[in-house]
């Protein structure tokens, strides 16, 4: 049998000390590139380009692409 151990963690107290939330600035700079590829290839030939268009739209959608894998 197996045993299981614990370690207790007391709770803060006092003032809560937040940091404020800022955006990374490379990152939102790569989402204006891929916004801009994005614009690109549809005023280029939508129906061709319509995988890259998925696969970008889908970057912005999100940090990482759904389909990463570390399996892959």
């Amino acid at each position: 049998m197996a045993k299981v151990f614990t370690i207790p963690v007391p709770p803060k107290m006092g003032p809560s000390r937040r940091r404020e939330r800022t955006g990374d600035p490379r990152y939102v700079d790569g989402q204006r590139l891929l916004v801009e590829a994005i614009k690109y290839l549809t005023q280029a030939d939508r129906v061709s380009n319509r995988a890259a268009i998925e696969l970008l739209s889908e970057h912005v959608r999100t940090r990482f692409r759904m389909t990463d894998s570390p399996l892959a």
